[in-house]
């Protein structure tokens, strides 16, 4: 192009080339698309046109007309019943070896689901806009609640995603996008003519989605795109095109038995993670002081046990204690077996919510353990899952189900949904698991809110896998919701979630474990807090048995030089026993490695000194904890 220097076509190819390559954008159309993007060049109307089709030509005959309908169940329309196509306008058509032939396509929306009720209640224009392109009847000026619902179901046919490389945690959550007018309107195939992908735009911070052909196009060809791109296998594909092909897979067996020892061995190798060889517990002195590195200013500040001193050389240190994953187990174990440290090589089968729904079902079977939600690994089980779900819907129980990622905290991409779109659409951002939501759970009395959700965080401690020495420390916390439970406003955070310290403006409701079992047992008179505890800590030793049942990498490693400090966050739902009686059921939500310990040290000043002498003085008198299995 005139005026264009090769050092900025350079420049641009060195910030875009991952993405590009990753996406599979032909490198023939980069200098062009260089072009197009910065000078916000949009020619995609000098190409394309977009059509409303009628279900049958009346003139056509009967043969064209059976073809023609044929052609449009094979492309089905999202979300309603105006059919419209793209198709190609200019009367020269398209070749594909044109450099000039890739299009920019702008974004309509761009939001995280979190916030999209309320980007549609208060962005001007976004409700009309959105309701139009989807379909919705709506014609008012005020945002209606029941136009905004509509949208919120039908936008999982429209959306697109996809997420930030680098930044915080939040800022990785996913994004969501709708492509404008003309992008919304590519109908899928099952033989494409064109791809599409998202591109962030790194000189203006600004997202576009780019079209390219797979082929020479025809004048009045049309453009299509695969809606389930990149996957080969038939029921999948056929699973992730139900929000636009509705169809039964009710066929499909809905059990889920745990992966094989091959899905294990992968997990090992991704993390690369080294086994250790095996040692020789090794023996200490008995008034040994033990010198410990730490990157945790947790406790650097309120570790004050004697026998334990710090040192900032990590080559002099007999325990290592980092916030960090440890991967070179194998180095350590041949260099330094008396070193001991704060983790478990395969720890991650118990804290990736994937690895701990799979480890468990060698409690309960295919069907999981009762102290556990069903739970669907959404990546290698959308058919079971699917199947499970219309299974449930045919017999009318309660379909509410929680989508969370695999590895991320504090309820951050954690979305309650009845709407199976949604949850198969999730699949195609972060890797999740789906867990059925608990529609019944014990609730906690709030004077002044009513009765609200609440979950429990423990913090266990394992000492070794072989013999299997598991403590729970004494002292419990509870967070809980700021608003009376119900199951309708699934997107309102403080309803159904209780995680309340990292959001912003939001009350913080605290009762000490102390003052909480009296006004548990005064709420619930017929169960006293020690049963119910019983059977949460019966929960936690089946689920560690279950961890430790294998050796690594199909279970937790039994490596004598180990330790660790997990927290536990679980809630109560109600149960119903063969004879009726009505029992508080421990729901283990997840288990967190190197949990916070804030609240730990402000409120119980001798916490560390307890989880340090029994995970490595192995000495538990004047300690506050129970020891569980």
């Amino acid at each position: 192009m005139e005026g264009e220097s090769p050092e900025e076509y350079k420049a641009f190819a060195a910030l875009h080339r991952a993405a590009l390559s990753a996406s599979g954008v032909p490198p023939l159309y980069w200098e062009r698309l260089r072009h197009k993007l910065e000078n916000e060049v949009f020619d995609a109307g000098e190409f394309f046109g977009i059509m409303q089709v009628e279900e049958v030509e009346e003139e056509e005959e009967d043969d064209d007309e059976e073809e023609i309908e044929d052609e449009l169940k094979k492309k089905p329309n999202p979300g309603n019943e105006l059919c419209y196509k793209v198709i190609v306008t200019n009367e020269n058509g398209l070749q594909a070896a044109n450099p000039n032939s890739i299009f920019l396509i702008d974004h309509a929306w761009t939001y995280r689901v979190e916030h999209a009720r309320q980007q549609l209640l208060h962005v001007p224009g976004l409700l009309h806009r959105m309701a139009n392109l989807m379909g919705i009847d709506f014609h008012g000026e005020v945002a209606d609640e029941g136009a905004i619902e509509q949208v919120l179901q039908e936008m999982w046919k429209y959306n697109q995603t996809y997420q930030l490389s680098q930044g915080t945690a939040e800022e990785k959550v996913p994004v969501w996008y709708i492509m404008d007018e003309f992008g919304s309107r590519i109908q899928h195939s099952d033989e494409p003519t064109f791809a599409t992908a998202p591109l962030f735009y790194i000189p203006q911070q600004i997202a576009y989605t780019v079209l390219w052909p797979l082929r020479d196009l025809e004048t009045g060809e049309e453009v299509t795109r695969d809606y389930a791109y990149g996957e080969t296998d038939r029921l999948i594909r056929k699973c992730m095109l139900l929000p636009w092909a509705p169809a039964d897979v009710l066929d499909v067996n809905y059990s889920t038995p745990e992966p094989s020892e091959d899905h294990y061995q992968a997990i090992l190798n991704k993390n690369n993670e080294k086994l250790p060889v095996a040692i020789n517990p090794p023996v200490y002195d008995q008034n040994k002081i033990f010198k410990v590195y730490t990157d945790l200013p947790q406790i650097l500040n309120n570790l004050k046990h004697p026998r334990f001193e710090f040192t900032e050389d990590e080559g002099e240190a007999d325990i290592l204690y980092n916030f960090s994953h440890f991967k070179d187990y194998r180095k350590l174990s041949e260099e330094r077996p008396h070193v001991m440290l704060n983790q478990f090589p395969c720890e991650n089968l118990l804290t990736v919510k994937d690895c701990l729904a799979s480890i468990s079902r060698r409690v309960g079977g295919m069907e999981g353990p009762k102290w556990l939600p069903r739970t669907f690994n959404l990546h290698t089980e959308l058919p079971q899952f699917i199947s499970y779900f219309q299974q449930r819907e045919r017999r009318g129980e309660d379909n509410h189900w929680i989508c969370k990622p695999w590895n991320l905290a504090r309820s951050l991409d954690t979305h309650i949904t009845n709407n199976l779109n949604n949850i198969i659409r999730h699949r195609e951002s972060s890797p999740k698991v789906v867990s059925k939501y608990i529609e019944n759970p014990v609730l906690f009395h709030r004077e002044d809110v009513g009765m609200v959700k609440f979950d429990i965080r423990y913090v266990v401690l394992l000492r070794s896998v072989k013999p299997l020495k598991l403590y729970a420390y004494d002292v419990f916390w509870l967070r809980f919701s700021n608003r009376a439970f119900s199951l309708d406003d699934l997107d309102d955070y403080e309803k159904h979630f209780t995680v309340m310290n990292y959001a912003s403006g939001v009350t913080l409701k605290q009762v000490h474990y102390d003052e909480f079992i009296p006004l548990f047992e005064k709420q619930y008179p017929e169960y006293s807090w020690k049963t119910v505890q019983a059977e949460i800590f019966k929960a936690f030793a089946e689920l560690f048995q279950a961890a430790s049942a294998k050796p690594a990498p199909f279970g937790i490693c039994d490596y004598p030089s180990s330790r660790a400090v997990y927290a536990i966050d679980l809630m109560l739902k109600w149960d119903t026993t063969r004879d009726g009686k009505r029992t508080m059921q421990p729901q283990v939500l997840e288990v967190n490695f190197n949990p916070d310990c804030d609240r730990a040290c402000k409120y119980h000043p001798t916490f560390f000194n307890d989880v340090f002498s029994t995970l490595f003085l192995d000495e538990t008198n004047n300690c506050h904890v129970t020891y569980v299995v």
